[in-house]
């Protein structure tokens, strides 16, 4: 005999309820990067926007910064964390294997028994976690979810090279996600390119790594560390030619036109790439675009949540307009949907 199997009460409408960000205390000017890299303050902002960007100190970890920002994120949505189900934090610089930073996380809330695990998608891991945790409360099996994006990425940058020090930046956001009367997280856009994984890549893996230190112990000599590396111009070219229709997908998911879109939030790799998909999508001048990178640098999977942020608490935007989010990256990986804005903490 086939035993019916149960399933969870469904809900039809999910939405961002609040977002929190931590910003880390140390805002580092490109005049304390150029020496390094052989380079200018005007060369650093002609090739990537950035003017500054945030360093973590020693005790702004990927959990302290994760929990500062889901805090935030808890007190904008005005709920009780103990009704959260399931926490999805993606990141590419926890710099342990296990256990996961979602399920510390989970504990240092206070979230008994829940559910909580990492995702490993680049600078698209913010959508790709809110994809996951979107279709969770759908489905029923959390009333809440927590989705977090943190990086450290400084943990990973060799600073003395021109293709990567000026770039990449660390902090955290968090977004809680719940069931709501209208929809406002349109069918998610994703896919991914291993074709493309030498563009942005660790350049060793740990196990050379390792096997390159017992060998230099033997000798009494040293062994280089593993570095984050990224060749820019692949990652350039791929993002003009392949992003516009990763975008007019989420935009057709969502049953919604360019003209529907109120603010864009692509990932805060690069304004030259800002700048070439808001050209070909034609958005207009009513449309706020995110910005974020002058002042933050890219976070990675910090970075859409951080940009959202930014947009709302200068008043650029406003809680319940509609924006469209696409996340690229390492992978190559891309994800991005439609969404209402959430409110922010004050």
């Amino acid at each position: 005999m086939t035993a019916v199997l149960a399933t969870a009460p469904t809900t039809a409408h999910v939405r961002m309820l609040g977002l929190g960000v931590y910003r880390p205390r140390r805002v580092v000017p490109n005049s304390e990067i150029v020496d390094a890299i052989d380079s200018s303050d005007e060369w650093i902002q002609s090739r990537s926007g950035i003017k500054t960007r945030g360093f973590a100190a020693e005790d702004e970890t990927i959990i302290s910064m994760s929990l500062a920002a889901s805090k935030k994120a808890i007190a904008a949505a005005g709920i009780d964390p103990h009704e959260i189900g399931c926490v999805v934090l993606a990141t590419s610089s926890q710099m342990v294997l296990g256990p996961s930073a979602g399920a510390v996380i989970a504990t240092e809330l206070g979230l008994d028994n829940c559910a909580a695990y990492d995702v490993s998608a680049g600078c698209a891991g913010f959508c790709y976690s809110l994809a996951s945790a979107t279709g969770l409360v759908r489905s029923g099996v959390a009333r809440y979810a927590l989705v977090i994006g943190v990086e450290r990425l400084t943990d990973l940058l060799d600073p003395t090279d021109r293709g990567c020090a000026f770039i990449f930046a660390d902090g955290a956001g968090a977004a809680i996600i719940g069931v709501a009367d209208a929809e406002g997280i349109g069918p998610v856009s994703w896919g991914s390119d291993g074709s493309q994984t030498a563009a942005i890549k660790q350049d060793k893996d740990f196990q050379t790594y390792f096997r390159e230190v017992a060998e230099a112990e033997k000798v009494g000599g040293t062994s280089e560390r593993p570095y984050i590396r990224m060749q820019g111009s692949a990652v350039f070219r791929w993002a003009i030619t392949f992003l516009e229709k990763a975008c007019r997908d989420a935009l057709d998911n969502a049953g919604v036109s360019v003209d529907d879109i109120d603010v864009f939030v692509p990932h805060q790799a690069n304004s030259r790439i800002t700048e070439a998909l808001v050209k070909v999508l034609g958005f207009g001048e009513k449309t706020v675009v995110a910005n974020d990178i002058r002042q933050t640098g890219n976070t990675s999977a910090a970075s859409i949540p951080m940009a959202m942020e930014e947009v709302l608490r200068s008043g650029a935007a406003q809680p319940g307009q509609t924006a469209l989010l696409m996340g690229f990256g390492a992978g190559l990986a891309y994800a991005g949907q439609v969404v209402t804005l959430p409110p922010i903490a004050d």
